[in-house]
């Protein structure tokens, strides 16, 4: 657990970024439809992304859980508003859920708001 949450996610993106090179009109179509959806709407951009998290957390996708809850934190997420994210995805999770929640932790921890 020594790895860096926010460094493993800053590495993922500098990859995707190089596939996006290779293949924009693949890659890029899926950045503008991802950035239109984290736009504010009937729902803010922290609550999408707090949706996110928890949906991240349900798949246990890594990069995904470290992006969502810098990103969510970013948009004005509190700690309780993570944590209760977090409880939602392991009810709906069970254990697998709760097995990736502790890279929530250790990101905000990384950032500073644990």
């Amino acid at each position: 657990m020594e790895e860096s949450q926010l460094e493993l996610y800053e590495e993922h993106k500098k990859f995707r970024d190089k596939l996006q090179q290779e293949r924009p009109e693949l890659f890029g179509t899926f950045t503008a439809f991802r950035d239109n959806v984290y736009k504010d709407g009937a729902l803010s951009r922290k609550i999408k992304h707090l949706l996110a998290l928890a949906a991240a957390l349900r798949a246990g996708c890594p990069d995904c859980i470290a992006g969502h809850t810098r990103l969510a934190v970013e948009a004005g997420a509190s700690k309780a508003e993570v944590v209760e994210a977090v409880s939602v995805a392991v009810l709906m999770g069970g254990s697998p859920a709760n097995a990736w929640a502790w890279r929530v932790v250790k990101t905000m921890e990384e950032m500073g708001k644990w």
